[in-house]
């Protein structure tokens, strides 16, 4: 598995006894992969090879187990197959040569990928910025594509929260490249399908914040938990300001965790539009007629149903 580096035009140079051996296994993929190897002049570096290949963790071990077996590759992997995520392991200390090597690398997309993100961030990275990059690069494998995706939603989310202009430091684009890597947003079409979600997701926190009479800021992290939580659980507008109403009637003031619990409520009885949870009040009408123990705590139930539908015709009737 070696290579002549000064070869002009860069050519991969492919011996014919390990064309023979490839042809003999019978393997497209341990061909493919052979090829990525030797691509990166020989070094057995399955990480970075698996960055043109995109495959996942178990085919890109069963290609290397058929290199094993055709003599190409040695038996142990110098490399896992599969980045290990933040909290299980840290990454390696990566040192300025290793930056520099990169950068140097012709074939690499790193150096461009580092002029993208300087562009984005409207900076020039310093060296403890670029080993930051260089993480999300190699030891996560992400894709210079997606990792160009996630340094502009990082600029998007900082500039939502904060106003214009703000940029968002490097180890918090790092922070949220180990949270995309966990979610499995590895590539464009997983992270627009992502993003399109996440949007869609933005512009209910807004609804949801103005039916609570919060205007002019978006929502804070703990808000967002909430609303994302709701949101999934498939609740309608109006019923969560249903939900809402019922919070201020019981507690006469917000809070979150009661709203909460209430929808998670309904949510476990499958109670997620206006009529369905409006049917429910006709078992508390029964239970306060049939006097049972609990009739005071239905009929306050009652009484803020009947106040609140009130207050919903008066809007309308006011529109």
């Amino acid at each position: 598995m070696t290579v002549d580096p000064l070869i002009p035009g860069g050519v991969v140079s492919l011996s014919g006894e390990a064309a023979d051996r490839l042809l003999a296994a019978g393997s497209g993929d341990a061909a493919l992969l052979y090829l990525a190897l030797l691509r990166r002049g020989g070094q057995a570096d399955l990480n970075t090879a698996n960055r043109a290949l995109k495959w996942s963790g178990e085919r890109l071990a069963g290609a290397y187990d058929a290199l094993v077996k055709a003599g190409l590759a040695d038996k142990t992997p110098p490399a896992p197959s599969v980045p290990v995520l933040e909290g299980a392991d840290e990454p390696p200390e990566y040192r300025a040569e290793d930056i520099a090597r990169e950068m140097g690398d012709g074939e690499s997309p790193f150096p461009g990928l580092v002029g993208e993100v300087q562009r984005r961030l409207g900076k020039i990275l310093s060296t403890a910025d670029l080993k930051t990059l260089y993480t999300v690069y190699d030891y996560l494998a992400l894709p210079a594509e997606v990792i160009c995706l996630l340094v502009s939603w990082c600029v998007e989310e900082q500039e939502r929260k904060y106003g214009p202009g703000r940029k968002p430091r490097m180890p918090q684009i790092r922070k949220a490249a180990f949270a995309w890597r966990r979610l499995g947003l590895d590539t464009a079409e997983a992270v627009e399908a992502y993003l399109r979600r996440q949007s869609a997701l933005h512009s209910r926190e807004g609804a949801v914040l103005a039916m609570m009479g919060v205007a002019g800021r978006p929502a804070v992290d703990e808000e967002r938990k909430y609303i994302s939580a709701w949101v999934e659980m498939g609740f309608d507008d109006d019923v969560i300001r249903l939900a809402y109403e019922r919070t201020l009637f019981k507690k006469q003031n917000m809070n979150w965790a009661y709203m909460n619990a209430i929808l998670k409520k309904w949510h476990e009885k499958g109670l997620h539009t206006m009529g369905e949870v409006l049917s429910k009040d006709s078992k508390w009408r029964q239970a306060a007629a049939a006097g049972q123990p609990d009739a005071g705590r239905v009929n306050d139930d009652i009484q803020w149903m009947q106040e609140f539908l009130a207050r919903e015709k008066a809007g309308e009737e006011g529109k």
